[in-house]
């Protein structure tokens, strides 16, 4: 997969510290002006795909104002018929969402009356600008873009999916890290209330699901902070109302319904490293050549798919995206640091 990505701007530094979570609001809403958003595919057309047989969402006025202008199709797969868009209904209809279950049509059957309005994130740890923001606030200062990625499972499925959202380097900038910042924390929402996966007495996770990301993996440009799918926000289902993606490392990495990024020093422990370190790394970057203790990772079913059609293909070296990211790990014993 060819890509041609802008280098990210430089991280910029203030010396100005934040006296009230009012003025650290104000600043962080402002923080990004001027410096562009840097992402797009150079020479490449933005045509709006067609999306008219995906039902119509509910997303409130601004988010649907920000969807509606983002630049189409700014990352987009180089063979097109290779990686198609997997169809609305397999996207949404086929999830690991643990908070909503453990079945692939859990979060589809449960999730519709997940409330996602009003929402807001924290944003604490190693910043000098953090505070609790509207989602909105989070969001507005950013040019959304649409990213037509693999998502490749650890558990050797795989589909493409066109997503939209900003790029989380852009909130990270805004936030003004600290020198001691190494590594983002992530958390998901814990409200057993509309979750039924939190309150079984089944479940394995210890709530809130955490992810992480060392510092240069956030910042790197195909990371992304997505808030819509397939031309409209994102279904309950598929980690609404603010989700991670992180398109070359297994699809656990990119954490749902995000409320709390935190800026730490130390590598934080993720879900499945604490459930199964034996099975579950703190990196879980698409690798072919290091099996799953259960199973291969050499190859993938790619969704849709069926019995006589397994639609089965070769997994990619960093799910394809190794001529962006391979650099990240250089010298790195990936069969260690799995």
């Amino acid at each position: 997969m060819l890509i041609n990505i802008a280098k990210p701007s430089d991280l910029r530094e203030s010396d100005v510290t934040p006296e009230s979570v009012y003025l650290s609001r104000r600043r962080f809403m402002g923080g990004m002006a001027g410096l562009g958003a840097g992402l797009a595919l150079s020479g490449r057309a933005r045509a709006s795909a067609d999306y008219s047989d995906v039902p119509d969402g509910d997303a409130p006025a601004w988010l649907k104002a920000k969807l509606d202008a983002s630049r189409r199709r700014a990352i987009v797969p180089a063979d097109p018929e290779k990686d198609a868009i997997a169809p609305f209904d397999d996207a949404s209809g086929y999830n690991n969402f643990y908070e909503f279950g453990t079945g692939k049509s859990d979060p589809a059957r449960l999730a519709g009356d997940f409330e996602t309005q009003p929402w807001s994130v924290v944003i604490d740890g190693e910043v000098n600008n953090g505070g609790r923001f509207d989602l909105e606030d989070l969001a507005r200062p950013s040019q959304f873009e649409e990213r037509i990625y693999r998502l490749r499972c650890v558990e050797a499925w795989s589909m493409v999916i066109p997503w939209l959202g900003i790029s989380l380097a852009d909130v990270i900038k805004r936030a003004e890290p600290t020198g001691k910042a190494r590594y983002v924390r992530f958390e998901t929402l814990v409200d057993p209330e509309q979750m039924p996966g939190q309150r079984s007495s089944f479940s394995l996770i210890d709530w809130p699901y955490v992810e992480g990301l060392r510092l240069d993996e956030a910042m790197h440009p195909l990371t992304l902070l997505a808030l819509g799918m397939y031309g409209r926000e994102l279904p309950n289902q598929n980690g609404a109302p603010l989700r991670l993606v992180v398109p070359w490392k297994y699809g656990f990495k990119s954490i749902k319904s995000i409320v709390r990024i935190s800026l730490v020093e130390e590598q934080p422990v993720n879900s499945w490293q604490r459930i199964a370190p034996e099975e579950y790394g703190f990196y879980a970057n698409v690798n072919p050549r290091v099996d799953h203790p259960r199973w291969s990772q050499a190859t993938e079913r790619r969704l849709p798919n069926s019995l006589f059609s397994p639609n089965t293909i070769d997994t990619r070296m960093f799910n394809g995206y190794a001529d962006e990211v391979a650099e990240l790990y250089a010298g790195m014993d990936l069969r260690e640091h799995y």
